[in-house]
């Protein structure tokens, strides 16, 4: 697997060549470039999509709803006896 800096880092060296084929005014040059960007840029979001399906999900705790039930349960307890 390639290390994620590794995109980051062929962004910052696209960007440069990009910013330099556009001074030079070369199309094919800058088309390139261009595409190369798009392509790191993707691999970064698949990247980013698939850990953040991997993440583990957190259950968040209802607090509130859980009191109102012991709430509950105590007034039928009472209620009984």
């Amino acid at each position: 697997m390639v290390p994620v800096a590794f995109w980051y880092l062929s962004i910052a060296g696209g960007m440069t060549l990009l910013i330099y084929a556009v001074h030079r005014a070369d199309p094919v040059f800058m088309l390139g470039q261009g595409l190369g960007l798009f392509v790191y840029v993707r691999n970064l979001q698949l990247i980013h999509r698939n850990a953040a399906e991997s993440a583990p999900r957190l259950k968040i705790h209802d607090a509130s709803a859980e009191d109102s039930v012991s709430s509950r349960d105590t007034h039928s307890q009472r209620k009984a006896a």
